[in-house]
Formats: structure tokens, sequence, C-alpha cells
């Protein structure tokens, strides 16, 4: 009996210790699976004056927004906003072994705990385009909170 009890009791254990992923793994596995998404370091690393439409594009994607000015002349906006959510639960099993009389046994019940957090990001591009649709200058805002 007490053999059996300390192997249920050291399988439960190990599968507590080994169960699940924890929230910043998982946050790191959705921003790996998102690295195509518009970012400041693409626009200052791949975004130049002079650069066609077709480049940006390439590298940027389609934009939100397309508007002309007074000029007739393009002006793209990107315009990103991401929420993170992070939630982190920890639980496990507690496993009471109880002895002595007609009732003994193993008993066990569960215990968990968590916690979330949760921020956001935007980022804002502007490209203007010169009437050779050219890249004639560029901007961008970002902010996280």
């Amino acid at each position: 009996m007490l053999k059996n009890t300390l192997s249920v009791f050291m399988s439960a254990a190990l599968l507590v210790l080994t169960a699940g992923c924890t929230a910043s793994q998982h946050a790191d596995q959705v921003r790996a699976e998102d690295s195509d998404r518009v970012t400041v370091g693409t626009v200052q690393k791949e975004i130049t004056i002079g650069m066609s439409g077709a480049e940006v594009a390439t590298v940027l994607g389609s934009p939100n927004i397309v508007t002309t000015d007074e000029e007739r002349r393009e002006t793209w906006v990107y315009d990103k906003i991401s929420t993170e959510v992070a939630y982190s639960k920890s639980g496990g099993t507690i496993i009471g072994l109880i002895f002595g009389g007609s009732g003994g046994g193993l008993g066990a019940g569960s215990v968990s705990s968590g916690a979330t957090s949760t921020s956001q990001r935007t980022l804002t591009v502007v490209i203007k385009f010169d009437e050779e649709d050219r890249v004639r200058d560029f901007s961008y805002h970002t902010s996280r909170f």
C-alpha cells in the first residue's frame, strides 16, 4: 500500500512540475509567429527616401489609409495597435496521506493562483510620396502603455 501511495505521489509531483508553459514563454512564441508586423525597427532600417511605392509595400505591406494632398501626391498611413495580455496561472494538486483507522487512504485537492498583465502599443507610420511616386518623406510615432 505504501509503495503504491508513494508511486502515485511521485507521478503527481512530476506532472505538476512539467505541465504547461509559462505566460512569458507563450508571449515569446506569439511574438515569433507575428514577426511580419510593422515595427519601428523595420521602418528605420528598410524605408529610405526615393523608394518606390512597390518597394514600400513589399517591406511594410498594405497601408491602412491612403490619401492625397492638394498636389495629388499620395500619403500612406500605417496605423497599428496591439494589445498584449499575459496570464500566468500556477496551480497544482495537494496530495495528503491519511494513515490510521479504517478510513485511511489518499486524499487530493487542487490549488491555483494567477496574475494578468495587459499592455498596449501603438505605431503610426506616415509615408509621403512625390509626383513620381517615390518616398519624399516619412515619419513615425510609437507609444506603449
